[in-house]
């Protein structure tokens, strides 16, 4: 992009380059904090002097080594650029250096879009939804859930492996006698909605929420999780594709450091406790098009169009690739597992939380008719995965996707005939790879994603299943050490 690009082009949301500078000088800012994330989904960082803050910035952007950075380049292409977003301006609170954070796109030298680029495929995929003629704009409402830990500990080498977990809210905690026990501690799966002193975590949630909307992030409401030792939940209100995006990276990295203020550890782990319920990222979805939703049809089943019903359809059939990148860790599948309200039935529903795929029913108006999609967990890099399922959902559009009968029963109650014809979700990372392998077509439309990024998501992730696969684990000494 050329140096001359005019201001209007790079006004996002109300905000130019120049209101930007306007901001840092009004907040006494001293560093900005230029933040981007990786193929996998870390939130990754550097910081430049307030005096580099420039108009030029925001269209020439400022090096770093790509190489240096997971699935990005090779040692002999590692020159990259971070371009802001002035969209994304906010003053971080979290810093004691004045400090102000930009969320950045990766970029090529020219510069140009980078292929690689998380943000870059979320708004490819936005594009393409335009170029389509379906609709013009989809809306996403993520539901992170999330352990605060008073503390974490692990290891693994030659000899030995362990993890070792602790809250003070953990019910296993309700017997200690080496300190002051003030018991009102969660049970297993009952930690849904208790008020204080049993919920010891509803200040740092009110706190972790006040500082979402320093970043812009609406907050919907939060509470205490099913699971005992502080799970948490934080919703926001829905926003657009990669928008939303934004909002999950900055989520999670407020919940995290906000736990560290409190000394204590956040995680996002699917899965750390034996016994209870895991962290899911529920995500609700809609199309829209002329600010009209399309997902609504009064005489539809549960009120939704058929097209929301072809939507459903690309889910469900595509699922066993999506979870490849929507629940793209070993330790996801120890979530997806029959009985602790996991979703690993591939059927649709209304209400039911049994089913992959729900039609929620809170309201009867237009506007909130969307599928909620239950399957991802939220260690998943958001930008491709609202990419992946939006992809998923035109396929099923497109091809007029037939989902099936709605299953509006508990299907954890089935009888075993019953449960037989209900397909459920792969049982491991591995089986989901291999499908992703055989299955991504519909991901490549409109150049959305790639071959390459696939090919370089399949190969990292077959890279961390064999880092697990080939470690003992702790319960085979239970299991076989006398065999």
């Amino acid at each position: 992009m050329a140096r001359g690009r005019t201001r209007r082009s790079l006004k996002a949301d109300g905000r130019t380059p120049a209101e930007v500078i306007q901001l840092a000088s009004n907040n006494n800012i001293k560093m900005v904090d230029l933040k981007f994330t990786d193929l996998l989904g870390t939130l990754q960082h550097l910081s430049i002097p307030v005096d580099q803050l420039t108009e030029e910035l925001f269209t020439e952007g400022t090096g770093f080594d790509g190489s240096s950075i997971r699935g990005f380049q090779e040692i002999h292409e590692s020159d990259m650029l971070l371009v802001p977003d002035p969209s994304t301006a906010t003053v971080d609170p979290f810093l004691t250096i004045p400090t102000l954070s930009l969320i950045c796109d990766v970029k090529e030298p020219g510069p140009h879009d980078y292929s690689r680029d998380p943000r870059f495929i979320a708004r490819k995929a936005e594009e393409f939804l335009k170029t389509t003629g379906l609709a013009d704009l989809s809306y996403w409402g993520p539901e992170l859930e999330f352990f605060v830990f008073d503390s974490a500990r692990f290891d693994q080498n030659a000899h030995s492996g362990y993890y070792y977990i602790d809250s003070e809210e953990g019910i296993w905690n309700s017997g200690r006698n080496d300190e002051k026990n003030l018991a009102y501690k969660p049970r297993y799966k009952e930690g849904y909605f208790p008020t204080p002193p049993v919920d010891t975590f509803q200040d740092m949630r009110s706190e972790m929420a006040l500082k979402m909307a320093g970043f812009g992030i609406k907050v919907e409401k939060h509470h205490h999780e099913v699971a005992t030792a502080g799970q948490a939940e934080i919703d926001m209100v829905y926003s657009t594709l990669t928008r939303m995006a934004d909002n999950v990276m900055a989520y999670k990295y407020i919940v995290r450091n906000v736990a560290r203020a409190h000394g204590k550890v956040a995680t996002f782990m699917p899965k750390p406790l034996f016994g209870d319920n895991g962290s899911g990222m529920h995500t609700h979805q809609s199309l829209w098009k002329n600010r009209r939703p399309l997902f609504s049809d009064p005489e539809g089943y549960a009120g939704m169009s058929q097209m929301g019903i072809w939507y459903i359809g690309g889910l469900l059939k595509h699922s066993d690739a999506l979870l490849a990148i929507c629940a793209p860790t070993t330790n996801s599948y120890r979530r997806l597992v029959p009985g602790f309200e996991a979703p690993v039935n591939l059927v649709y529903s209304q209400r039911n939380r049994s089913a992959c795929a729900r039609i929620p029913m809170y309201y009867n108006t237009p506007e909130s008719k969307r599928v909620e999609y239950r399957c991802p967990d939220p260690t998943c890099n958001p930008y491709l995965a609202f990419a992946a399922m939006l992809m998923a959902g035109l396929d099923g559009i497109v091809n007029k996707i037939d989902p099936g009968e709605p299953v509006d029963k508990d299907i954890y109650a089935l009888s075993p005939e019953e449960a037989s014809r209900v397909k459920q979700t792969p049982g491991s990372l591995g089986e989901s790879v291999d499908a992703l392998e055989e299955d991504h077509d519909f991901l490549l439309r409109g150049g959305v994603f790639t071959e390459d990024l696939v090919d370089t998501w399949i190969r990292l992730k077959r890279r961390e299943i064999d880092l697990v696969r080939l470690r003992p684990h702790p319960y085979e000494f239970f299991l076989y050490l006398d065999a």
